[in-house]
């Protein structure tokens, strides 16, 4: 029977520690997608908390598996390594994108600040705690409107462009809608039209932030617009 290495079984838990955090917010999508609980717990809850929190414990086992791992380093150094890069990129990630969302602009993007367009269509779907008042330009400079009346087609062909599923179109109006792929996070989009001047709305559904996702939507289809000449 081959010998087992010292302290083997204690690098090997605290590496598997280590990742715990990336395998928690990867139930927690999957879980969210499928509908097994609610956005409120995959994303809020279980990523945004608890997934936070085993980011640091995961960088601390890593650390740990580093130090048992020096009395016998040809056999369990590479183990060791392995789990302090996969903890350094989790709690990486995770500062990088709480700084990304905190500097992002509000998720409710028009480029009419005096007369936002609507999502009348939608009704009560749009009810409840959403992003909060709409910003313009002023927060997201791409988000430029249109100083012309652009054609129904042309309008359907930049929601899709960004990414949005057509609600329904007309003369003067096109509506969309694009669900994120990880939390099923929706946000909607309304391309108003009107002689001599195009509008432009992006909003999440949601009050939670998303790292200006509204705000680069918004931009993508201010510049097909525009470039449609």
């Amino acid at each position: 029977m081959p010998r087992r290495t010292r302290g083997a079984g204690r690098v090997q838990a605290l590496a598997a520690l280590s990742v715990a955090a990336p395998v928690l917010v990867l139930v927690a999508a999957l879980g969210t997608r499928v509908g097994a609980w609610p956005v409120e717990i995959g994303y809020d809850l279980l990523t945004m908390q608890a997934g936070w929190f085993l980011a640091f414990v995961g960088a601390a086992a890593a650390l740990g598996a580093l130090v048992l791992s020096l009395g016998n380093f040809r056999k369990l150094g590479m183990v060791a390594i392995v789990a302090a890069l996969a903890a350094g990129a989790t709690l990486g990630g995770f500062v990088w994108q709480k700084a990304r969302f905190a500097a992002g602009p509000a998720e409710n993007i028009s480029t009419d600040l005096a007369e936002v367009p609507g999502f009348g269509d939608l009704g009560d779907v749009r009810r409840g705690q959403g992003p909060g008042p709409a910003v313009g330009v002023e927060a997201c400079p791409g988000v430029l409107p249109v100083m012309r009346q652009v054609a129904p087609t042309t309008a359907i062909y930049a929601l899709e462009q960004a990414g949005f599923t057509l609600r329904g179109a007309g003369v003067g109006r096109a509506d969309g809608s694009r669900e994120g792929f990880w939390f099923g996070v929706d946000h909607d989009a309304v391309i108003r039209i009107r002689p001599g001047r195009t509008d432009i709305r992006v909003a999440a559904r949601d009050h939670r932030p998303h790292g200006g996702e509204a705000c680069r939507m918004a931009t993508a289809i201010s510049e097909t617009l525009r470039a449609a000449g």
